[in-house]
C-alpha cells in the first residue's frame, strides 16, 4: 500500500498545463506535525511543500518518506546515492515536495508519513499527513476556437495575433427587449436566455469527493477596478436542458443568478462534487477607453477553514483573462447591407432616386421619416455604423455622435435592438462643434505600411491644424474612445479649413481592380482649373454651370476662370487638401498612383456660426425663440439668486462678489472676443455639388449631379468623373441634390448611410 521511492506522476496523468513545463508555478507550504494527524486538500497541479528540519523532534538524524500510490513526492535538495531502504540524512534545509496525479474519491483517502530517527537510527518520531486532492479548473474559449476547452495553459493571459491566445468578451450593449428597450448591460439580470448568446461561456469543471472537506469552499472574485467592466451570472443546472418545458423555465432570472457585479466583488460559488462541471456567462459592460485598456481578469479561489472568528485563508487560485472585443468600423470596400437615409418635406427629388440607385444595387433602402429626424435630414452626422466580434457571437453596433440634434433619438429607439447594439460618448464640453458630426468619421481599406500591417484599415478624423489655438476639434471623449478601440489606429487630418469641417467633403475611398485594392479619392481644384482651361481652349468658354437650375445664376467657365478672387480662394484650398494629401500618403502608404484627384472647386465665405448650425436653418426661428426664452428665463432666475444673497452676505461680501463678477466679465469677453475672431474666419464650400461627398455601394456609386457646364449635350463634369471611375470597373450615377443638401451645405453622403458586413478578418489576430 505504501511506496517509501522518491518519484514523480506520468505525462499521461497530469493536467495539460502540467506538461508544458509549468510544474512548480503553484506551490503552497504545508506542516508536517508528529504530534498531530494532519490532513490537507490538495490541489491537482500544485505542489505542497513541507520543511523536513522544521518539524522534526530534537535530536533528529534522519528520516524516511512513505506514501500510498495515488502520492509523489520528491526531496529538494536531492539526496547523494543511498539505498532506498535506509533513512536518509536530514539537513536544516531538507524540504519535501509533494504532488498528487488523480482525484480522490473520497475525503483523506490518501496518505504520506515521514519518519524521523536518532543518531542510531532509531525511531523517535513519526509525522502522518492525511491527503485529500481536487482537480479545479476555470476555464475558458483560450484558443479563439468556439469552444471552452480545459486547462488551456495560456488562459491567463492575453497575446494578440494569429499564434496568440486569450479569451473574448463582448460588451452586451444590444437589448433583447423592443418595448421599454435599453441596452441589456444597463440590466443586472437575464431577461430572456436568448441574452446568453452576447456573453461569453466561462466554466468551472471540478473532480473530486462527493463534497469539500468541512469548512472549505469555492470564491469567484474580481477587483473593484473590473468590477466596472464586467459581470458575472451562472446557471443553477450544470447540465444541459434538453426539454422544451424545461427550455421555457430556463428563461427565467432565477434560473441565472448574478455571481458578481459593481456591487459584489467576491461570492461563493457551488462545488458541484464527483466529476462536474457549472457554466458562468461573463458580460462585457464597457468599451475600451482611455481609462481601460480592455482587459479584465477573473479569480476563483478555494478558501481553507483555520478557526472560527478567524477569516479562510486562500490555498490555491486560478484565474483567466479576457479581453473586451473592440468598436470597429467598415470602409467603403466592404459590401453593403442595408441603407439609410431621412425623409424631409423637401427631398422627395433625391429619395426617389437613391432608391432607385439602391433597388438596382440589391440593397436594402431604409427611409427615417420626419416624426423621428424631426427636420433633420444629415443621417451621415448623426451615426456611424460598426461592429463587434468573437468566436461565438458577432452584431452590428452604432456609434451615436454627441451632436444631438433632431435624428437624436433615432439610433437609440429605431437601432438599437436584439443583435444590434448601441454606444455613445458624452461630451464633456458644452457646445459640440460641427467637427463632432460624424461626417468626420471615415475609416479607410486594410493597409500596409513600411512593413507594418493594418488588416482593418485606419481611422480617419478631421481637427484643426496642429499650429492653431482657436480652431474646433473633435470632441476629447469620442477621440479617446477611437484611439481605445487599437486595431484602427486613427489618423488625423486637417479638416477645420472647411466650413462644415468634414473630412468626407474632401475625400473618400473607393474598390478598384488592382493595386491595394482600393483607391484614395481627393477633391482637387487643380484639376478643376485644368479642366475648364481645356474646355475654354476648346472653345466652350461659355458653356454655362447651373443651366436651368431654379433660383440660381448660370456662371460660364470663362467667367469662373476670370475670377481672381475664386482662384485665389481655391489656390489655398488645395494647399490645405495637399497637407492632407501628405498626410494620407504617409499614414497609409499610399503611392500616386493610389489616389486620384477629383475636380471639385470651393469657395470661401464668412463663417458666422458653426457650419452644423448653418445645416440646421431649416428647424426655423421657433427653436430659437425657445432657446432664447430660456436663456432669458434662466438669466433672471441667476440675477435673483445673486440679490438674494447679497442681501444675506452683507455689503463687505457683496463687493469682494462684484469684483470676482468683474474678473468673470473680462474673461468671457476675451472668450467672446475670440469666437468672434473665430467667427469671422472664412472657411471653405463646394462651389458646386461636391461629387467626392458620394455613397458607394460595390461597384456602384452615388454622386452629387454636379450641375456643370454641358458640352456636346453632356455635363463635362460628369463625363470627366466617368472616365476616372469606369476605368475601375465602378459605375457613376449622379443624384440631384442640389435644393436638398447642396445648398444646405452638404450631399450624398452627409445624407445616406451604409451599414457594410464585417471584416472576414479576425481582429484577434492583428499583431503589434
Amino acid at each position: 500500500m505504501f511506496r517509501n521511492i522518491s518519484q514523480t506522476a506520468s505525462t499521461s496523468e497530469v493536467p495539460a498545463f502540467l506538461q508544458k513545463g509549468k510544474r512548480t508555478e503553484y506551490q503552497r507550504t504545508c506542516r508536517l506535525d508528529t504530534d498531530n494527524r494532519q490532513s490537507v486538500t490538495h490541489v491537482i497541479g500544485t505542489t505542497l511543500k513541507a520543511n523536513l528540519s522544521r518539524s522534526a523532534p530534537p535530536s533528529s538524524k534522519f528520516f524516511s518518506v512513505n506514501c500510498t500510490p495515488n502520492v509523489q513526492y520528491s526531496l529538494s535538495p536531492p539526496p547523494q546515492e543511498t539505498s532506498h531502504l535506509s533513512p536518509l540524512p536530514l539537513n536544516p534545509n531538507s524540504a519535501l515536495l509533494i504532488s498528487m496525479s488523480r482525484a480522490s474519491q473520497s475525503e483523506n483517502d490518501s496518505k504520506l508519513s515521514v519518519q524521523y530517527y536518532g543518531t542510531n537510527k532509531e525511531v523517535i518520531g513519526k509525522a502522518v499527513l492525511y491527503l485529500t486532492a481536487i482537480e479545479i479548473s476555470l476555464d475558458v474559449d483560450a484558443d479563439r476556437d468556439g469552444t471552452v476547452e480545459k486547462s488551456n495553459p495560456d488562459k491567463g493571459s492575453w497575446k494578440w495575433g494569429p499564434n496568440g491566445h486569450g479569451a473574448i468578451l463582448l460588451v452586451n450593449c444590444d437589448s433583447e427587449t423592443t418595448y421599454l428597450k435599453k441596452p441589456d448591460s444597463e440590466s443586472d439580470h437575464i431577461s430572456k436566455v436568448s441574452d446568453l448568446k452576447d456573453m461569453s461561456l466561462m466554466v468551472l469543471r471540478t473532480r473530486g469527493p462527493a463534497k469539500l472537506p468541512e469548512g472549505y469552499k469555492l470564491t469567484m472574485h474580481i477587483s473593484q477596478g473590473d468590477a466596472e467592466s464586467v459581470r458575472v451570472f451562472r446557471s443553477k443546472s450544470s447540465k444541459v436542458e434538453k426539454n422544451m418545458l424545461q427550455n421555457l423555465f430556463s428563461s427565467f432570472t432565477k434560473d441565472y443568478p448574478l455571481v458578481l457585479s459593481r456591487e459584489v466583488l467576491s461570492q461563493e460559488v457551488p462545488y458541484l462534487g464527483g466529476e462536474g462541471e457549472l457554466n458562468f456567462y461573463v458580460e462585457g459592460l464597457r468599451f475600451p477607453d482611455k481609462d481601460f485598456d480592455g482587459l479584465v481578469t477573473i479569480n476563483l479561489s478555494l478558501l481553507e477553514p483555520i478557526c472560527d472568528g478567524i477569516p479562510e485563508t486562500p490555498i490555491f487560485t486560478d484565474k483567466v483573462v479576457f479581453r473586451v472585443a473592440p468598436w470597429i468600423m467598415t470602409p467603403n470596400t466592404l459590401p453593403p447591407v442595408e441603407v439609410f437615409v431621412c425623409s424631409t418635406k423637401d427631398n422627395y427629388v433625391f429619395l426617389e432616386e437613391m432608391d432607385n440607385l439602391v433597388a438596382e444595387s440589391g440593397y436594402k433602402l431604409n427611409v427615417c421619416h420626419e416624426y423621428m429626424n424631426r427636420g433633420d435630414r444629415w443621417m451621415q452626422d448623426e451615426v456611424e455604423f460598426g461592429y463587434i466580434d468573437s468566436p461565438h457571437q458577432s452584431f452590428p453596433v452604432v456609434l451615436d455622435s454627441p451632436r444631438n440634434r433632431g435624428l437624436d433619438d433615432f439610433p437609440y429607439e429605431v437601432l438599437l435592438g436584439p443583435d444590434f447594439g448601441y454606444v455613445t460618448r458624452v461630451a464633456k464640453r458644452k457646445n459640440v462643434s460641427s467637427l463632432d458630426s460624424f461626417g468626420n468619421l471615415e475609416v479607410s481599406p486594410p493597409v500596409t505600411v513600411n512593413g507594418k500591417e493594418y488588416p482593418l484599415g485606419r481611422i480617419i478624423i478631421g481637427v484643426a491644424f496642429p499650429t492653431t489655438t482657436r480652431g474646433r476639434n473633435m470632441t476629447e471623449v469620442v477621440q479617446e474612445f477611437l484611439w481605445a478601440q487599437k486595431v484602427q489606429k486613427p489618423i488625423a487630418l486637417f479638416s477645420d479649413w472647411l466650413s462644415v469641417g468634414h473630412v468626407d467633403e474632401f475625400m473618400t475611398f473607393v474598390p478598384a481592380p488592382d493595386r491595394k485594392g482600393f483607391r484614395l479619392l481627393l477633391a482637387s481644384p487643380d484639376a478643376a482649373y485644368k479642366l475648364f482651361k481645356g474646355l475654354q481652349n476648346d472653345g466652350h468658354g461659355d458653356a454655362k454651370l447651373f443651366d436651368g437650375l431654379k433660383d440660381e445664376k448660370p456662371v460660364t467657365v470663362d467667367e469662373i476662370l476670370h475670377d481672381e478672387t475664386l482662384r485665389s480662394e481655391n489656390n489655398y484650398v488645395q494647399s490645405c487638401i495637399d497637407w492632407n494629401r501628405d498626410v494620407l500618403k504617409r499614414e497609409l502608404g499610399l503611392d500616386e498612383d493610389d489616389i486620384i484627384d477629383l475636380p471639385i472647386l470651393f469657395k470661401l465665405e464668412r463663417d458666422e456660426e458653426d457650419g452644423e448650425e448653418r445645416r440646421d436653418e431649416e428647424d426655423g426661428e421657433e427653436r430659437r425663440e425657445e432657446r432664447e426664452r430660456r436663456d432669458e428665463e434662466d438669466g433672471e432666475e441667476r440675477r435673483e439668486e445673486r440679490e438674494r444673497r447679497d442681501e444675506e452676505d452683507g455689503e463687505e461680501r457683496k463687493e469682494e462678489r462684484e469684483g470676482r463678477d468683474e474678473e468673470r466679465r473680462e474673461e468671457d469677453e476675451g472668450r467672446n472676443e475670440e469666437r468672434r475672431d473665430e467667427q469671422e474666419a472664412r472657411r471653405a464650400a463646394a462651389y458646386y455639388p461636391d461629387m467626392v461627398n458620394m455613397i458607394v455601394l460595390g461597384k456602384n456609386l452615388g454622386i452629387p449631379k454636379p450641375f456643370g457646364p454641358r458640352v456636346n449635350g453632356r455635363c463635362a463634369l460628369e463625363a470627366e468623373m466617368c472616365s476616372l471611375m469606369e476605368a475601375l470597373g465602378l459605375k457613376c450615377t449622379f443624384i440631384d441634390d442640389f435644393a436638398s443638401y447642396h445648398k444646405m451645405m452638404g450631399e450624398v453622403h452627409c445624407g445616406s448611410n451604409v451599414r457594410r458586413k464585417p471584416f472576414d478578418f479576425k481582429w484577434w489576430n492583428v499583431e503589434f
